[in-house]
């Protein structure tokens, strides 16, 4: 094996196992006894320092206009706004379908390139939509409750919020990186993630919740959200995304919600039949194509 393409494996195998690793985020939010904001501020709060903690070590932290700042809050707003949607979207239809709901995003962030920066859009992007509302519609029909109830579609409609939450959260996060360029992409990440755990714990206090822990699975639970799902995860797939080509990045990312959506049947029995699993590889197939549309994710 040539130089190169052990290099290029190795960068594959590094987006993989960030993909594998974010795969059971939703698991530890279902697995934590606390609430939702409650296991959001956690998995900022442990990640966010243990990042900063790694900036320092490897001496990626940077000097950075105050000017700065201001977008680096709004994109933690929005990060806020992401997570807090995204937590109880998956108490409500659980963590495969909550999962592939938010990354309906890649639909959002095509259409707004679109719309507003006049961006080309290929045959793959149109055919990604009607596929992944198709896919959708399969995932949502009343057989895939045990008890049709409300709550189920509000969970539907949280993981879509959730996915236009997180559309604004990249798309801040590209023009902050776009515009500070001699910043480190890793501290910028550890900055937002404590700013983003601030505004959770802003939240929390302002509706009275508690920060406490009530048992030992909910603190395991807790620690592996914030080393998995914010610290280890993101560093794995910055460290390959740049040096494989999109397509196959796409496609490796797409690990995530179909993963999600496995560890939701084994570990916490979801009801699925043959429609949901047709719904959910449709659904999944369209996040590929339109994530791959542009030549870029």
């Amino acid at each position: 094996m040539s130089k190169i393409s052990l290099k290029n494996y190795f960068n594959d195998l590094s987006v993989l196992a960030g993909a594998v690793m974010i795969s059971f985020s939703a698991v530890f939010v279902k697995l934590a006894h606390v609430g939702p904001t409650v296991s959001a501020f956690y998995r900022m709060a442990i990640g966010g320092v243990i990042l900063m903690a790694f900036a320092l070590v490897t001496g990626k932290t940077s000097r950075f206009p105050f000017k700065a700042l201001g977008l680096m809050t709004l994109t933690a707003f929005f990060f806020v706004w992401d997570l807090t949607i995204w937590h109880r979207s998956i108490f409500y239809v659980g963590p495969g379908l909550a999962t592939i709901l938010a990354n309906f995003q890649v639909f959002f962030l095509a259409g707004i390139g679109f719309f507003l920066y006049r961006e080309r859009l290929n045959l793959r992007y149109v055919i990604s939509v009607p596929l992944a509302l198709i896919g959708l519609g399969l995932l949502i029909l009343p057989h895939n409750m045990v008890v049709p109830q409300p709550q189920f579609y509000l969970g539907v409609g949280l993981g879509l919020i959730t996915a236009l939450a997180y559309t604004a959260y990249l798309l801040s996060l590209r023009t902050l990186q776009a515009r500070y360029t001699k910043i480190s992409a890793f501290f910028v990440i550890a900055v937002i993630s404590i700013l983003t755990a601030i505004g959770i714990g802003l939240e929390m206090f302002a509706g009275g919740e508690s920060f406490a822990i009530p048992d030992r699975q909910t603190l395991l639970a807790l620690i592996a959200y914030g080393i998995m799902g914010q610290f280890l995860g993101w560093v794995l797939i910055s460290k390959g995304i740049g040096k494989i080509e999109a397509s196959r990045a796409g496609l490796i990312l797409l690990l995530q919600p179909t993963l999600s959506f496995v560890w939701d049947i084994l570990f916490f029995s979801r009801p699925t039949g043959i429609t949901d699993l047709a719904g959910a590889s449709v659904a999944i197939f369209a996040i590929y194509l339109g994530a791959t549309s542009r030549g870029i994710r």
